[in-house]
């Protein structure tokens, strides 16, 4: 089943529509999608590494248009919508707490947790509207952290495209496993922070 849907996916990704659901997902991912556009960027870039800058620049563009929804949610919708996404991801509870530490320090949650962890980036973002963080401020950080996430895994996959196609094929599992484990640990280690 894991091999026909990373057979799914490169046909996909080498589609010219591909784009679409690549910013798609970028963007829903920035608010509300649990699933982050890496799964869609990174076989895209390898079915065509002339693509990977201008599929960087649209992760970055649609990631950080999402991400002022997540925070106009926080802002605007927190009872509504926010408390309930909060509640599904596990931290409706130790909200409190976090938005006081968000408020110092703010600018560096955005750019450290929506560029180089795998903290759910959407949590981020809703924070930062619930916590009333400078929209100016906001909007700088992520496009810092979305781009630099993004140019760099276009960048090692533009690089290292062929190698990684390979090593990615015939060690499919393991690498699914690795991808799962890392965002469990984002998981864990959110949870243990607060």
């Amino acid at each position: 089943m894991l091999r026909s849907i990373y057979d799914w996916t490169m046909t996909l990704s080498a589609k010219p529509k591909a784009a679409y659901a690549l910013g798609a997902v970028s963007f829903a991912e920035s608010s509300v999608f649990p699933i982050p556009p890496d799964a869609l960027l990174v076989p895209m870039v390898i079915a065509d590494r002339r693509r990977a800058w201008s599929l960087a620049l649209l992760c970055t563009v649609t990631s950080v248009l999402g991400a002022l929804l997540g925070y106009l949610i926080g802002a605007f919708l927190f009872e509504e919508v926010a408390e309930p996404l909060l509640a599904f991801y596990g931290y409706a509870g130790k909200f409190a707490d976090f938005a006081e530490t968000y408020n110092a320090w703010g600018a560096w949650i955005v750019l450290i947790a929506g560029g180089l962890t795998p903290i759910p980036f959407k949590v981020v973002t809703i924070a930062s509207g619930a916590t009333g963080l400078d929209i100016g401020l906001f909007v700088l950080s992520s496009i810092v952290a979305r781009g630099t996430r993004f140019y760099i895994v276009a960048a090692l996959i533009y690089r290292f495209g062929p190698p990684v196609r390979a090593f990615i094929e015939k060690r499919l599992v393991m690498v699914f496993t690795l991808g799962v484990l890392a965002v469990l640990a984002g998981f864990a280690l959110i949870r243990l922070a607060t």
